[in-house]
């Protein structure tokens, strides 16, 4: 839906046709075509390639096998889906960290069958993930080794397991490639997350880290996207340890939670540099235009249906907080609905208004 709006602000004369699964997905208003079927379809994904000259994604749930077979016809697709294929799979993705000597938490990968290997982990808990189908924060668990040993975990089959880092600051680098090879990067963004439903809660830019630790983040960022030698947008996950190891976290190869805040705070946005590589343009600045931060809107954890978001009236009087409701139909706990993003002339003040802001959010029953 964002790509959307970003597209029929600058590029009335080019044409979009999405694919989904849901008849009433929010970006079908916007759409000039729509083709109803699954992601995962090679037909439904061989009838989008037949009216696109270019295909690109906002989720990596897909066919990338057919993506793939489509790329050998001669078609563009962007990212490559060869690099949808490493990130298809977290364990696949963190043996490509490590065989380009990128950074990351360290980790084991574990079969159905296989015993829980946690000698090399230190302290009492783990990260497990399953290593594939997450999304939005499912798929994600801190649980303790004790448990594991047990057999009480959240996740059957394949999992990835990682090293718990207590007190991680979490860091997002978007970096954005064009059709000829030009890399740029977009001011660091801090994010936290809701301990409860994983789900980023809040996050601002410039970064408050320290700038040798974001010189050495953003080296590392640009180097694994580098890597990947295709064009598109790509959101790197960070992590900075306690003892300021900078660590990849995951990388999203397509836009991402953690820059909607770049629709009002950056020169451009990151749905609209998507769009400028799409047409094969060259990128667009990606300065910061002030200090702006972002509080997404989810679902509360007691009611499920039909929504509204509280005070309008008064979200729509605010000129320092812009509001974006997704248009989906229903609610459920933890389910995301939309983003505000507050903008500021510094720093201090926007992280004390985003503070307000967030205490006034609310979604209730319609």
């Amino acid at each position: 839906m964002m790509l959307l709006e970003a597209a029929k602000v600058e590029n009335n004369d080019v044409q979009y046709t999405i694919l989904e699964a849901q008849e009433d997905c929010p970006a079908r208003p916007l759409a000039d075509g729509f083709i109803l079927g699954s992601l995962t379809d090679e037909n439904a994904l061989n009838a989008l390639a037949n009216v696109s000259d270019v295909l690109t994604w906002e989720i990596e749930h897909i066919g990338v096998d057919t993506l793939i077979e489509l790329e050998s016809q001669g078609k563009t697709i962007i990212p490559k889906p060869g690099v949808l294929k490493i990130i298809q799979d977290k364990g696949i993705q963190k043996e490509y960290f490590v065989s380009h000597g990128i950074p990351t938490a360290p980790f084991v990968l574990k079969n159905q069958n296989d015993a829980w290997d946690l000698d090399r982990f230190t302290g009492e808990k783990v990260v497990l993930k399953s290593r594939t189908g997450g999304y939005d924060g499912k798929g994600v668990a801190i649980v303790s080794k004790k448990d594991l040993l047990e057999g009480k975990t959240p996740f059957q089959g394949n999992v990835l397991i990682e090293q718990f880092a207590e007190n991680v600051k979490e860091l997002a680098l978007i970096v954005a490639v064009d059709t000829q090879g030009n890399l740029g990067t977009y001011p660091a963004i801090d994010m936290y997350f809701n301990p409860q439903s994983n789900l980023v809660e809040f996050l601002y830019s410039p970064s408050k880290v320290e700038t040798n630790l974001l010189q050495q983040a953003q080296a590392i960022a640009e180097k694994v996207v580098a890597s990947f030698q295709s064009p598109g947008l790509f959101a790197v996950e960070m992590f900075i340890t306690e003892s300021n190891e900078v660590w990849v976290n995951e990388i999203a190869p397509r836009p991402h939670n953690s820059g909607h805040h770049s629709i009002e705070g950056f020169e451009t946005s990151q749905f609209a540099q998507l769009n400028r590589i799409l047409l094969g343009l060259e990128l667009g600045s990606m300065a910061l235009k002030c200090p702006s931060a972002m509080i997404n809107i989810v679902g509360p954890e007691d009611f499920s249906g039909t929504y509204q978001l509280a005070e309008n009236v008064y979200w729509e009087t605010q000129k320092d907080v812009f509001v974006h409701m997704y248009g989906k139909s229903e609610t459920r706990p933890n389910r995301k609905l939309g983003h505000v993003t507050v903008t500021a002339e510094d720093l201090e003040k926007l992280l004390l208004r985003a503070q307000e802001v967030q205490t006034k959010l609310r979604i209730i029953p319609s």
